[in-house]
């Protein structure tokens, strides 16, 4: 961890994050947008590739609207092999520049029968099925406490102004809890009727691991998904990543409009 912090801020100067953002699949094209400072996961000590399509692999620094602001473009994923506390590890490193209000997007699948692929849905909870938790193991207190309280995982302040921000560019969105599986494969339509059942919208394979060490952190957290898909049995088609892509970019540029108007909007 030391080694990382001291590897970026050699990099980035006196740059000092104040806002993370976790670009999902096929919304990395946001980060591209700004003036930025780039440094490749792989030159940083601590950060794995990903290997999945729609994950370029990089931090990317730049000041939006006065805000100074880290993303992520690509996450790496427990089902690629990687622990836990791998995957969490550029959240702890965000902790530990400064950052303080982290906005985790993803896309997801339709669990709800009244949700279409192309709309948004800001996350308001979240089930989490992957089996394990990312704080599995000895605790650092310099980052939280042992036994974290998350009763509020996802800050409602910053939902109203997801919401207000949403409204205004007359985007369509929905507010709903998120199911977090493992993955790779797909869910089975039994799977995915168990998860309605038990109050999910929307599934995917990422995610809650970040989100639930943010809040360990002390972090405000953001999270939004893209629905991309209807989950298995949802519609009468068979699941591919290839159709997250392809509904990822064709609905990007009212998901980066709406990116920037939440950072313009954040106190």
């Amino acid at each position: 961890m030391k080694a990382t912090v001291e590897y970026i801020i050699n990099n980035i100067g006196d740059f000092t994050p104040e806002i993370g953002i976790i670009l999902g699949s096929g919304l990395g094209d946001f980060a591209d947008k700004f003036n930025s400072i780039v440094l490749p996961y792989n030159e940083i000590e601590g950060f794995k590739s990903s290997n999945i399509q729609g994950h370029k692999g990089q931090l990317v620094f730049a000041e939006i609207f006065g805000k100074k602001v880290v993303m992520m473009q690509g996450r790496y994923h427990f089902y690629e092999g990687y622990s836990m506390q791998t995957v969490t590890f550029p959240v702890k490193v965000m902790k530990k520049l400064g950052v303080k209000t982290l906005i985790i997007t993803n896309a997801a699948g339709a669990v709800s029968k009244n949700y279409t692929p192309g709309e948004i849905m800001f996350i308001t909870d979240h089930i989490n099925f992957m089996g394990t938790n990312p704080l599995i193991g000895s605790n650092d207190e310099t980052l939280g406490t042992r036994f974290p309280d998350m009763s509020e995982i996802y800050n409602k302040d910053l939902i109203q102004t997801a919401m207000k921000s949403a409204e205004k560019l007359g985007i369509n969105y929905h507010q709903g809890v998120y199911a977090a599986t493992t993955g790779p494969s797909y869910e089975t339509p039994a799977e995915i009727n168990m998860y309605r059942l038990v109050g999910a919208n929307a599934v995917g394979m990422s995610t809650v691991p970040e989100a639930i060490v943010a809040n360990y952190c002390g972090m405000k957290v953001l999270g939004i998904s893209c629905i991309t898909n209807y989950a298995a049995g949802v519609a009468d088609t068979p699941l591919n990543h290839q159709e997250v892509i392809d509904t990822a970019n064709k609905v990007k540029e009212n998901f980066q409009n709406l990116l920037t108007e939440i950072l313009n909007s954040i106190n």
